[in-house]
């Protein structure tokens, strides 16, 4: 097998986290439509975001891991359950397995803290991709940024390794 051409971290410096806002910007405000001014939020601030780039350094795509009171306020949920948002992949990476190393990055990152499961709030069109990862959808259908979504959940393994 060979290793993929991109590699996932988290975003700690700021070039990274612009380069995670800059992709939101091109796959929800540029493709999807949504308001610039309701993608970015007082979230943000607070969450873990990840990072895919290209070996040469080209961002690919994103995610963000909410936890703790954050994750409860946004999801009413409990503190030990983090919500996984903010998921996008550009157009050029999409098919590469770029979503999935995104997704198990901030999995990992959420059992390193301590949480339980992890939930988020799905596109309709990927339900199949989340599922694909083990997420098991709940709750009727909702609206968000006039998108049809649909609630879901993973538990999660204590110190599990995925290797992303």
């Amino acid at each position: 097998m060979s290793t993929p051409a991109y590699v996932v971290r988290v975003a700690e410096d700021p070039a990274d986290r612009e380069a995670c806002f800059a992709v939101r910007k091109e796959v929800f405000v540029g493709e999807q439509g949504v308001p610039e001014d309701i993608e970015y939020d007082a979230y943000d601030a607070g969450a873990v975001h990840v990072l895919a780039v290209r070996e040469d350094g080209v961002p690919l795509g994103t995610g963000r891991l909410l936890h703790g009171e954050a994750a409860a306020a946004k999801t009413g949920g409990a503190p030990s359950v983090g919500s996984l948002g903010r998921l996008a992949v550009t157009r050029e990476a999409r098919g590469l397995g770029v979503g999935a190393a995104l997704v198990r990055a901030i999995e990992e990152t959420a059992s390193a803290r301590g949480l339980t499961a992890v939930d988020l709030h799905a596109q309709t069109h990927a339900l199949g991709f989340y599922a694909r990862l083990g997420y098991e959808a709940y709750g009727p259908e909702f609206p968000d940024a006039g998108i049809p979504h649909r609630a879901m959940r993973r538990a999660l393994q204590p110190g599990r390794r995925t290797g992303w």
